[in-house]
């Protein structure tokens, strides 16, 4: 995970990543990691990027994933 420093600016960081992944989910529909990162692709640098944001708002409570629907949520 790149946090903001002397290396990297913030918007190099993870934590950057963060709105533009709540964003495209929709808040009152679930969606697949697959549609998601189809949407945000062109926002981030890479596909291990996307999995570190999406791990890390996981980790803090703000999306929650399905195992039976395999889609991830929007936890208000």
């Amino acid at each position: 995970m790149k946090l903001p420093n002397k290396l990297y600016s913030y918007k190099e960081s993870t934590i950057s990543k963060f709105p533009v992944i709540l964003d495209a989910i929709d808040k009152g529909k679930a969606t697949s990691i697959s549609e998601l990162y189809i949407e945000v692709i062109e926002k981030m640098e890479d596909l291990t990027e996307f999995l570190e944001a999406l791990e890390c708002l996981y980790a803090l409570g703000k999306i929650d994933y399905s195992l039976v629907s395999r889609r991830a949520n929007y936890v208000v």
